[in-house]
């Protein structure tokens, strides 16, 4: 059967014949979406340091890639399906690609976070198209089993991101973990030409673009206050972010219920399976990206592992979403997503119960069996979700409904990392404030010391380099009583730096404890709540009402 471009689109008599080539192409795209976040968290010492940044700064380095990421997704989704999803998917390898070379060669806070933005808008084009260009070449009866490998790619990046980093980081600056995203960019950009279908909406109105610029409008400010407020404090920027959300939603929702072709049909929200579905991504990958900002760096700080070492040991995680994703791929046919998705969620809420047992003479080894638990869960429940977010548009869609699925997960994992990310911050000053109680050391310092776990050891470091200076000036002091003196205050110092680092160490350990258990319990109660939703049989699920084959246009060479 032949295609030919610019004519109407034509059903596919049989799937496409190198599909499974096609997902190689969507996964490597996903690859790099995943590790620009998770590679950034090794190399954010170097980058602090080498470019002086406030925590401000650092926060808004991480952060300028989510904020247009989480945006822009469902209006960028439905341009795809109106005009090439393989297209938006090329155009966003470019403009990602770009932002990565742009963030290799800045040299400054300002630069830095404007490449991120870059590589943010690249991001929102590429995910929205990984999930539509999947499930437009897949047939419903492999969608899952695809789907089952997108997910577990998400959770290869997971490690990948801080192993690659860690690697260059041994011989190179932070600048080239920029580079990670070039060549893998470049290769997916190429593949997708030969390997991955033309793909487009066989009959798509008018995109409403209205609805599209509220949806930026609301989603952009919602992200922008989740970072801003828990961070840097309810003034009148969060406030502000908080009160345009609010209202832009609101208008977002009543034009949408009101529009003949609306961006999305909120309707779809009243539907058990779609609205619990979106609920389990976003709470889970609250749990996981709050988590892994705070697991990282208790490895890299506490336990004293470089960037190399961290990675490393993040494996088990990814191991363990694969074994996670294969056992859902066999379970989910058989006792349905209700069960699956719930049993993952259960295992969630138990890895961060355990990482409540951690204090200051915990070892790696008391993380492995939470990091297990927890990649089997993500490989257990998320699949299914996706899945069933993703069966609820109908093929002229495909891209709005990876894009809510993308938003979910962007959503929940800013949330996660902002809130836990706060309340880590918070434990973890009263409790340096309460172990260093007494201790005599400047108020200054001590000031500083609350900032982060880096700084307090930054604090330590500089009490005993001094301290050491002081006992090589004893040691060549041109008499004995001048030298004692010396020696005292050396001693004294040296003796404040172990316990700032003590206190440093265990005062983080505690903040990491008492923000799983936070993290345990949003967790715990959004399993409940998703439990309630998901209906037992899917079978009456909005998924079931679109019967559609896959859609693809030629380009001449099929």
């Amino acid at each position: 059967m032949r295609l030919v471009m610019n004519e109407p689109v034509e059903r596919m008599d049989r799937p496409y014949a190198r599909r499974w080539w096609a997902l190689v192409v969507l996964c490597l795209s996903l690859l790099i979406i995943v590790m620009a976040n998770t590679a950034l968290t090794v190399a954010a010492p170097d980058m602090t340091q080498d470019l002086g940044l406030s925590s401000a700064d650092l926060q808004w380095v991480i952060d300028g890639y989510t904020v247009p990421y989480a945006a822009l997704m469902l209006l960028l989704g439905a341009i795809g399906d109106k005009y090439s999803r393989r297209g938006a998917l090329v155009l966003g390898l470019v403009v990602f690609g770009g932002g990565a070379v742009f963030g290799y060669l800045a040299d400054s806070a300002a630069t830095v976070i404007a490449a991120r933005a870059v590589m943010g808008v690249g991001a929102a084009l590429i995910m929205p198209a990984t999930l539509s260009l999947l499930a437009a070449t897949f047939p419903r009866a492999e969608r899952a089993k695809a789907i089952t490998l997108w997910t577990a790619t998400a959770g290869l990046a997971i490690a990948a991101g801080p192993l690659v980093a860690g690697a260059l980081l041994k011989g190179h600056g932070w600048s080239s973990t920029f580079l990670i995203n070039v060549p893998v960019a470049a290769v997916a950009l190429v593949a997708a030409f030969v390997l991955v279908p033309p793909s487009r909406a066989a009959h798509h109105e008018r995109i409403d673009y209205v609805g599209g610029a509220l949806s930026v409008l609301w989603v952009g400010s919602l992200v922008y206050m989740i970072i801003e407020g828990p961070h840097f404090g309810w003034g009148t920027k969060a406030v502000t972010a908080a009160v345009v959300a609010g209202v832009s939603l609101v208008l977002f929702v009543a034009w949408e219920l009101r529009h003949p072709r609306p961006v999305l049909d909120v309707r779809r929200f009243a539907h058990r399976r779609f609205a619990g579905s979106n609920l389990a991504v976003a709470l889970f990958f609250l749990a996981v990206f709050g988590a892994f900002y705070y697991l990282t760096q208790h490895l890299q700080f506490v336990l004293g592992y470089d960037a190399l070492q961290t990675g490393v040991r993040m494996l088990p995680l990814a191991g363990a979403v694969f074994v996670g994703s294969a056992l859902t791929g066999y379970l989910t046919p058989r006792i349905g997503m209700k069960i699956t998705v719930t049993a993952g969620m259960v295992g969630g809420t138990a890895a961060l119960a355990l990482l409540t047992r951690i204090d200051s003479a915990s070892t790696y080894g008391d993380f492995v069996l939470p990091l297990v638990i927890l990649g089997l869960a993500i490989g257990l429940a998320l699949s299914p979700c996706t899945d069933a977010i993703m069966g609820a548009f109908p093929e002229s869609e495909l891209g709005v409904g990876g894009a809510v699925n993308d938003t979910s997960l962007e959503l929940g994992g800013s949330l996660g990392i902002a809130l836990l990310g706060s309340v880590l911050a918070n434990a973890y000053s009263s409790h340096l404030t309460d172990a260093t109680a007494g201790s005599g050391l400047p108020p200054r310092a001590l000031s500083t010391a609350q900032d982060s776990v880096g700084a307090g050891y930054a604090v330590a470091q500089g009490i005993g380099d001094k301290a050491r200076q002081l006992a090589e000036e004893a040691a060549h002091a041109q008499n004995a009583r001048q030298a004692a003196q010396l020696k005292a205050q050396a001693d004294q110092l040296a003796h404040g730096a172990r316990q700032m680092a003590d206190a440093v160490g265990s005062s983080f350990a505690d903040a990491v404890a008492h923000t799983s258990l936070v993290g345990a319990v949003i967790l715990g109660v959004g399993t409940v709540l998703v439990g309630v939703l998901l209906p037992r049989k899917p079978g009456a699920a909005v998924a079931e009402e679109h019967n559609e084959e896959p859609e693809l246009v030629d380009a001449g060479t099929r």
